[in-house]
């Protein structure tokens, strides 16, 4: 499918012309399982595009965001790759295309944050026309992307820009969220006191992490993030592994680190978001 242009007459904030999307993949950028990494920047007209499942269409769906350090999006690594598994899983995937990089003079998730309230308002909204149930829409991230998964499920009961249409009317509050090797959740220099952005309460939703020990954003962050869901009595679980790094994505890296989707599969199942097969 086409993607879809979030604000219909631009994102809150920005200039059109003032910036050209681009491709900012290098020859010389890593590569994972030896294949390399698609990185864009410069987005400032954010988009959805919907990847739905070509069989048995649970109802379930989840929007996906790349990471990159808000400054560029690993659309394939954390977003497309991403979005063909959930399909076989029938769910339906939406990859959110948030703007990046951070404008100056602005916190680095504030403009990504109203992509993704509008994002989740409008798969809502428009839900019936895509065999989606309203109850049993999630988010996932990966690293950056993982922290604005989170920003999004503790900052839902207000817009973050002026209302603009009927999609905008709706709760925009994920029913599930999954953060995949997150950043940012904590303050290190201040005993990893959780993030100021993140107010967790007994109204956030359901979490699933996933980390690895030798990940070097550091997986401290994590496990006070999962003390403070625990804390409110938010269910919550979390995977860690011994050996992984940071940003492998669904990629094979031979370290046990590739069955992470698994566990994220029976995670689903166990708050019934899937059915758990007989």
């Amino acid at each position: 499918m086409s993607p879809i242009i979030l604000w219909p007459n631009g994102a809150p904030g920005e200039i059109a012309g003032a910036m050209t999307e681009k491709n900012a993949t290098k020859e010389t950028d890593n590569k994972i399982d030896n294949k390399p990494v698609i990185r864009i920047t410069n987005v400032n007209e954010p988009t959805i595009t919907l990847y739905s499942p070509k069989n048995n269409n649970t109802g379930a769906a989840v929007i996906v965001c790349p990471g990159g350090g808000y400054s560029i999006l690993a659309v394939d690594l954390e977003g497309t790759e991403v979005c063909e598994w959930l399909n076989t899983l029938g769910i339906t995937a939406v990859l959110l295309k948030y703007r990046v990089p951070v404008r100056p003079g602005t916190v680095r998730y504030q403009r990504p944050l109203q992509d993704a309230q509008r994002a989740m308002g409008w798969i809502r909204y428009h839900a019936a026309e895509w065999n989606i149930d309203t109850a049993r829409i999630g988010i996932m991230g990966f690293s950056a992307g993982a922290h604005l998964s989170a920003t999004l499920s503790n900052n839902y009961t207000k817009r973050s820009y002026d209302v603009i249409d009927e999609a905008d009317q709706v709760s925009c509050r994920p029913d599930f969220v999954m953060l995949v090797y997150p950043a940012y959740l904590t303050v290190k220099n201040e005993g990893d006191r959780i993030a100021d952005e993140l107010p967790v309460s007994s109204h956030t939703p359901p979490t699933l992490l996933i980390q690895t020990e030798d990940d070097p954003v550091r997986v401290e962050s994590s496990l006070y993030y999962y003390l403070a869901l625990k804390k409110e009595k938010v269910p919550a679980e979390m995977h860690l592994y011994a050996k992984g790094g940071h940003g492998y994505g669904m990629r094979n890296k031979g370290n046990g680190i590739d069955q992470w989707p698994q566990r994220l599969k029976e995670w689903l199942q166990t708050i019934e978001v899937l059915k758990t097969p007989k």
